[in-house]
């Protein structure tokens, strides 16, 4: 029989897409609130691949990431998309004029993948708890990341790629730390 042995920390990170520079930096102020000191900041990537957040969102969007200097328990994940949920609810405070004026997208990096949380169910997404799914966004390779058919076009963008590559480097020092 397998001995069962605890997970691993991974490396928290959130996706930020918004329309409005404002709403942006109030939620680079609240996220750390809630999880910790940022230890890297993406630049702003156009989110133009898709209409689907246009209608609630308004137009030319914007996807940024953050990675969070300390590491979480992987089964953290749900509790941390419901208050990335809640979060969203209290920044349309600072923008009434939009339906949704900021979309916080939680996830977590491993030495081998990226997991998105998500609250929409599909055939490749795992039923983790209280209605949040776990998306396998991308693979890590030794040197570079492999998608995967269902990989969202945001991620295919080669400096989404980068950054993530310099989170998981940053998160591999962390873990040889903890040796």
């Amino acid at each position: 029989m397998a001995e069962i042995r605890a997970f691993k920390p991974v490396k928290l990170l959130c996706g930020i897409i918004f329309s409005q520079k404002e709403i942006k930096l109030k939620a680079e102020k609240k996220l750390p609130e809630e999880f910790g000191q940022i230890d890297l900041k993406s630049q702003d990537f156009p989110f133009n691949f898709t209409d689907y957040y246009q209608a609630e969102m308004g137009p030319n969007l914007y996807r940024c990431f953050l990675s969070f200097e300390k590491l979480i328990n992987p089964e953290q994940l749900p509790a941390i998309k419901l208050r990335t949920n809640q979060l969203e609810k209290a920044l349309k405070y600072f923008s009434p004029d939009l339906a949704r004026p900021v979309n916080l997208d939680p996830g977590y990096l491993t030495a081998s993948a990226l997991i998105m949380a998500t609250t929409k169910d599909f055939a490749h997404r795992v039923p983790l708890s209280q209605g949040i799914y776990a998306h396998l966004e991308l693979l890590f390779l030794r040197k570079g990341v492999r998608l995967l058919d269902w990989t969202y076009p945001d991620f295919r963008q080669s400096g989404v790629q980068e950054f993530l590559l310099k989170v998981r480097e940053i998160y591999l020092t962390q873990l040889n730390k903890l040796k």
